[in-house]
């Protein structure tokens, strides 16, 4: 079973023991240009933890890390990318990424501060013909299982500035979500690691779970 049948076997509410066990997971964007994309190792165990525990979907125990040009690229519903320093991809690995997400893949970048400038850079040149526009607070994207009335929560500080919730669209579809001055993936990592208040790190759990669903939610329509 693929992981669209798998979505779409979840959203018709089939029970979690129809479907095999890590049918579904979540995959780790490796790329070049001297960035830490490893970063954060606890957070994404974390995250596919929650969503396990919460929802009944069974997703893997780990995440899956892959570059662009894996041929298993495809098989992952959520691919997700973070890190602090420069991001740089290739013409090829740009068509690749390209192809992935107008053929029904999804994309989140998690600024853990420091991405934004090469990753803009670079978004632009996978979508010459988008940008990424600001999600609205009323999106489902925040309501779909837990409810965020102002949108994108705040993890960690950076520069001070509000959480903000970026996207690109192709027909319709969120393609890219991009999570800028929130830092999730801070939040999802082991307690004790970042300090952060057991509030806090339930408000990005959440967050990721709904991104999750979401993502599901997608494919399956």
């Amino acid at each position: 079973m693929n992981w669209i049948l798998l979505a779409i076997a979840v959203a018709a509410g089939a029970e979690a023991r129809t479907v095999p066990a890590d049918s579904i997971g979540i995959a780790r964007l490796q790329y070049d240009g001297g960035g830490d994309w490893y970063a954060n190792p606890s957070s994404l165990p974390n995250l596919l933890a929650a969503i396990r525990e919460r929802t009944g979907v069974p997703v893997a125990v780990r995440e899956r890390n892959v570059r662009p040009l894996d041929p298993a690229l495809s098989d992952n519903p959520y691919l997700y990318m973070t890190g602090h320093g420069n991001v740089r991809f290739t013409a090829t690995e740009r068509d690749a990424l390209r192809r992935y997400l107008v053929g029904g893949g999804f994309l989140h970048v998690d600024d853990n501060y420091g991405l934004n400038e090469s990753f803009r850079r670079e978004i632009s040149e996978i979508f010459p013909d988008a940008s990424l526009t600001e999600i609205p607070s009323d999106h489902p994207v925040f309501h779909i299982f837990y409810d965020f009335p102002e949108g994108l929560p705040k993890i960690h500080e950076h520069d001070g500035a509000p959480p903000q919730a970026f996207g690109i669209f192709h027909n319709g579809r969120l393609v890219v979500f991009y999570s800028y001055e929130s830092d999730l993936g801070d939040g999802w990592e082991d307690e004790g690691v970042h300090e952060d208040s057991s509030a806090v790190r339930e408000q990005a759990l959440r967050m990721g779970v709904n991104l999750f669903l979401y993502v599901l939610g997608q494919a399956a329509s």
